[in-house]
């Protein structure tokens, strides 16, 4: 009984979020074709109002821990739903992610991702695409802001394994920002492609800045260390049992 009502719950609590989601982003959307001030303020409204609904609808506090960052950084962040996306964005004053080339034709979220700033990547050309965004940021033509990128390259569950690419160091090493890694353990309680949402305590956490100059293999073996060994931490807290990956 009380998973169904925990599952009724969050399948209400997903409707009136993609329902605020249009009723906003249709409202904002004057502001937003011709100030980029417009597009910001709909995803702070917005995913500030996804997490004070998540945390009476569906008892899924959310906390964010660490200095957040508000210069022209690179934020490394683990991804493991698309909560931890909201959140990042409920904090961040300019966000904007490298983000996959299909979700430019998704309804509202395409358009508003391209008014921020978001980068569009082929997964089939990841390299031709760094490329061309180092490019970009160089020659000036990207606004200030914090480029979000997530160096595992997709969503991972909650005590998977998935390597770290190579394409943040690179974009490191190349544009000589200071890189800010997060870690969470969002995935715990909101997972990939399902309604039902757990209740608990979300938390995302900005670790201490990377600063410029460190090899490619060294940046990635710190950011790897950093943000799995404090996501780990933070599942753990969550009441998560972390696999034992050295076994077998």
């Amino acid at each position: 009984m009380a998973f169904a009502i925990q599952w009724l719950r969050s399948l209400l609590f997903a409707a009136q979020v993609y329902g605020m989601m249009v009723i906003l982003s249709v409202a904002l959307a004057p502001w937003a074709l011709f100030d980029r001030r417009g597009a910001f303020a709909a995803v702070h409204l917005w995913c500030g109002w996804v997490r004070w609904t998540a945390s009476w609808m569906i008892g899924l506090r959310s906390e964010v821990r660490g200095e957040v960052p508000v210069g022209e950084v690179m934020i490394a962040a683990k991804h493991q739903s698309f909560f931890d996306i909201i959140m990042l964005c409920s904090v961040l004053p300019r966000p904007k992610f490298i983000m996959k080339k299909q979700l430019i034709w998704a309804p509202i979220v395409g358009w508003y991702a391209l008014r921020i700033g978001c980068v569009p990547v082929d997964r089939g050309r990841r390299g031709a695409a760094i490329k061309a965004m180092v490019e970009r940021v160089n020659s000036g033509s990207q606004e200030p802001g914090q480029l979000i990128i997530f160096p595992q390259g997709t969503r991972v569950a909650p005590g998977a394994q998935h390597d770290y690419k190579v394409g943040v160091a690179v974009l490191y090493e190349e544009l000589g920002a200071p890189v800010v890694p997060v870690a969470c353990n969002v995935g715990v309680f909101w997972p990939r492609r399902r309604i039902y949402r757990q209740p608990g305590l979300a938390v995302i956490e900005f670790l201490p800045t990377v600063e410029p100059g460190l090899a490619k293999r060294a940046f990635l073996e710190e950011i790897q260390r950093e943000v799995e060994g404090h996501s780990n931490r933070l599942m753990a807290e969550a009441g998560f049992a972390i696999p034992d990956l050295r076994e077998g």
